[in-house]
């Protein structure tokens, strides 16, 4: 691996920690379960990003770079719908439903 392919590496890897870190600040000094929910979308989406780009300068392409890409394919399709499910969860524990209140059924909010 040459001097410039480690730098990048370098850059990638401290650009994923340094984003789960501020994200990870985020989660904590957050009031509410909801405001908590949207600083974990960068960590769980950007930061495997990176971390799998890191990989393929490291190694190239060849079939564990292509589990990584695949792995990471995963993640990023299943996050947004993990994170919906997770909120419609904390809202039927606090609510009792995860539906508007206050509305008839089929009658659009104003």
């Amino acid at each position: 691996m040459s001097g410039a392919q480690a730098v990048v590496v370098d850059v990638l890897l401290a650009l994923a920690v340094a984003l789960v870190l501020a994200c990870s600040i985020g989660v904590a000094v957050m009031r509410d379960t909801y405001q908590r929910i949207h600083y974990l979308g960068p960590m769980a989406l950007v930061a495997p990003l990176l971390v799998v780009l890191a990989v393929t300068v490291r190694s190239g392409w060849h079939e564990a770079t292509g589990q990584s890409w695949l792995a990471v394919g995963f993640v990023v399709l299943a996050s947004p719908f993990l994170s919906h499910a997770t909120m419609r969860a904390a809202r039927v524990a606090k609510e009792g439903d995860w539906r508007q209140r206050g509305h008839r059924s089929g009658e659009v909010p104003r």
